[in-house]
């Protein structure tokens, strides 16, 4: 054979390998397995005489937007979509009973001491929840602001935030606005309240004077089922994800997370904190712990308090707080005579660096 025979063999073949290959490849639905061609019979590949040059197929997204292209995707075993958070400004429940002016809130700061650094950034939102329900109803009022916190802010922080020196200079808080929306509120709702309340408070002093609910710490995440208490894992469960890490869009993503129901007992994130804002809750100090006991605190959850040298642990109601009592003299003072003290808190201090009423308590 002539070696230009040689080289119209070969390319016949590599004709043949490539119809062989596109006959094999799944067109999209097909990969989805939606049904549309299933029962199509596969076409005998041509021989070399019949490969012709195939049109190109329309664009998936020429013929499906993108909300069927997505309901399509989520209707597979393989596939789960992810949706930008909505962001919600109404809510149409119309309420039969008494309602709660909640305040969803989040601030960006130069660092984590209180002490020293200072809020760059505040955002709130302010929404009515009917009481019964838990189900919020009307508008939601919006308030973002940004301050020049009068220090340089940190390159970690601003890579975090993408908040810059330049966007703050010469920016402050609207005092005045803010005052008006706190005078409405019932009830400060914060991811992790333990961090924003003493911030907020040392900016001003009226939020000290309001009730406060952490929605981080307040809600049991990992018995409704959740595997982690984050935000963004949260909303990520119900199939959101939003830019993180800018105060507004943190309480939009937070008021979203609660105003859905929990899939354990049914109601709304909103509806239990308005329960765990209503009752006291407890620090308790297992003081004077035998030594020897520390493994066994360190397991129950308490943590140890270098500064005054016990182990303590948080309880959310006086039912939890007797049982923890009741395991202390039986398991760690071996029914010994023993003194505990106790710290009692309610919605005006939980979470600021206000001590609560201290009493001792006999076991």
């Amino acid at each position: 054979m002539s070696f230009l025979g040689h080289i119209h063999h070969a390319a016949t073949d590599e004709a043949l390998r490539s119809a062989n290959e596109e006959a094999r490849v799944p067109t999209l639905t097909g990969q989805l397995g939606f049904g549309f061609d299933d029962a199509t019979p596969a076409s005998p590949v041509p021989g070399p005489s019949k490969i012709r040059k195939a049109k190109a197929a329309p664009a998936v997204s020429a013929v499906l937007g993108p909300e069927a292209m997505a309901r399509l995707l989520d209707s597979h075993a393989d596939y789960r979509v992810l949706r930008r958070l909505p962001v919600v400004s109404q809510f149409a429940h119309q309420p039969a009973g008494p309602v709660t002016r909640v305040l969803i809130l989040d601030t960006e700061t130069t660092g984590l001491d209180p002490s020293r650094d200072r809020i760059m950034e505040l955002a709130l939102l302010s929404v009515d929840v009917e009481t019964a329900t838990g189900l919020p109803t009307g508008s939601v009022e919006v308030y973002d602001g940004l301050e020049d916190p009068g220090m340089p802010i940190p390159q970690e922080v601003q890579a975090l935030t993408g908040i810059s020196d330049a966007m703050v200079r010469g920016h402050k808080l609207d005092e005045q606005r803010v005052l008006a929306m706190l005078a409405e509120a019932d009830l400060v709702i914060a991811h992790n309240a333990g961090f924003d309340r003493p911030f907020v408070e040392a900016r001003l002093a009226r939020f000290a004077q309001l009730s406060w609910a952490c929605s981080f710490a307040d809600l049991d995440w990992k018995k409704e089922g959740r595997s982690s208490a984050k935000l963004t894992h949260l909303a990520l469960e119900l199939g959101w994800f939003y830019d993180a890490h800018r105060a507004e869009m943190d309480c939009h993503a937070l008021l979203a997370v609660l105003v859905s129901a929990l899939p354990l007992s049914g109601q709304t994130g909103l509806g239990q904190l308005l329960s765990v804002a209503a009752r006291p809750s407890y620090r308790l100090q297992a003081t004077a712990a035998p030594f020897d006991a520390k493994d066994l605190l360190k397991a129950r959850g308490y943590r140890w308090d270098g500064t005054h040298k016990v182990w303590h642990t948080r309880l959310s109601d006086e039912a939890q707080l007797q049982a923890e009592c009741d395991w202390l003299k039986g398991t760690v003072y071996a029914n010994r005579s023993a003194r505990v003290q106790v710290e009692c808190f309610d919605a005006g201090n939980r979470y600021s660096l206000r001590p609560g009423r201290v009493e001792s308590r006999p076991l």
